[in-house]
């Protein structure tokens, strides 16, 4: 019987500067970097026979994010134009206990943002922003 969702797998061109970006900057602990050669069939699970890549845990609470750095094949960048109303994965969620702070953080960090804290609904207050691929985050406070 399925009991829980246990982690979220993110796709990035550089596994070291995503790395320090959910490390360094979004708080996450690494816990392990896992090297994937061919004999591991990591292939025949993602459907990819042969496949080569690292893959990074990071931790947060009881939540994992797992970083794929794919070396065989290479995988593709992220549309240009891509929305959040597109299919599939649109962000990756994040809590901060001081969203203005945190919004002044990245942005003096230079990463880039949709737009200022805006309440959302009462006392819930988000933005977000871009990680290292241009994938879209989320910070929120309640």
């Amino acid at each position: 019987m399925i009991s829980g969702l246990e982690h979220t797998a993110l796709s990035v061109s550089d596994l070291r500067r995503s790395i320090a970006f959910y490390r360094d900057v979004m708080g996450l602990e690494l816990v392990r970097i896992i090297e994937c050669p061919p004999e591991m069939r990591l292939g025949d699970v993602a459907g990819m026979p042969g496949c080569t890549a690292r893959i990074a845990h990071l931790r947060s609470g009881s939540n994992m994010l797992e970083l794929f750095e794919y070396q065989d094949p290479r995988g593709g960048e992220i549309p240009e134009g891509q929305k959040q109303a597109d299919l599939g994965l649109i962000h990756l969620g994040f809590t901060s206990t001081d969203v203005r702070a945190d919004y002044a953080k990245l942005k003096e960090l230079g990463i880039k943002v949709f737009s200022e804290p805006i309440e959302f609904r009462p006392g819930v207050w988000i933005f977000y922003f871009f990680g290292p691929d241009g994938e879209v985050c989320e910070l929120r406070q309640t």
